[in-house]
């Protein structure tokens, strides 16, 4: 896996539908098998590289992203990562940057904007930045993701929303990207866990 230091991506991705994407045959019957959701705590999940939601100067937007924040700050290789994340202007809405992955124990962290002061979260913005994170993930050679929800919180997108935009924005990347070979959705509760298995299996069933 090749690693370095911050590198944006501004990748589009189309808007959320209600029907499934359209995959390929060949592509359906591997969705099962590269992604997947798990219940376990995201600071010592075992991945490559861990995706998460930011804001546009790569702040945590949830309770979950701030202790993993406090996780990878921690000693000199979370001063390493602190510098890394200084930023002298916000970024896109949709894009996503790649560090070191500081104190934790994956190589690379992702960082994925999903808001900033001008623009709240958003179904288009949660997709585009899913996109984003992925394609920062491949071209860093990541074989396995995890990823935690994006765009959830107080006053965001619910988990079902959150769960449809991100699971649909994944297939597409999956569908035709031979990386990342895995990518685990990686929650806190078992709601969390529902939402996002439930449409894992209707896509692949689809």
């Amino acid at each position: 896996m090749e690693r370095g230091g911050s590198h944006p991506a501004n990748g589009e991705a189309p808007s959320a539908l209600q029907a499934p994407p359209s995959l390929s045959t060949d592509a359906k019957p591997s969705i099962g098998a590269r992604l997947s959701v798990a219940v376990d705590d995201l600071s010592f999940f075992g991945s490559d590289a861990i995706a998460r939601p930011v804001t546009a100067e790569l702040g945590a937007t949830t309770p979950l992203g701030r202790r993993l924040e406090v996780a990878a700050l921690d000693g000199d290789r979370g001063e390493r990562l602190t510098a890394q994340l200084r930023r002298s202007e916000p970024l896109a809405v949709g894009s996503a940057v790649v560090t070191g992955a500081g104190a934790l124990q994956v190589e690379l962290l992702v960082h994925a904007v999903v808001q900033s002061d001008t623009e709240r979260v958003t179904r288009d913005g949660v997709s585009r930045a899913t996109a984003s994170a992925l394609q920062r993930a491949e071209a860093f050679g990541v074989r396995h993701l995890a990823m935690s929800p994006f765009g959830t919180g107080a006053g965001n997108l619910d988990v079902d929303d959150a769960a449809q935009v991100m699971v649909e924005a994944i297939v597409r990347h999956l569908a035709s990207s031979p990386l990342p070979e895995r990518v685990t959705v990686v929650v806190e509760s078992e709601h969390e866990r529902e939402a996002f298995a439930s449409r894992i299996a209707w896509i692949a069933s689809a």
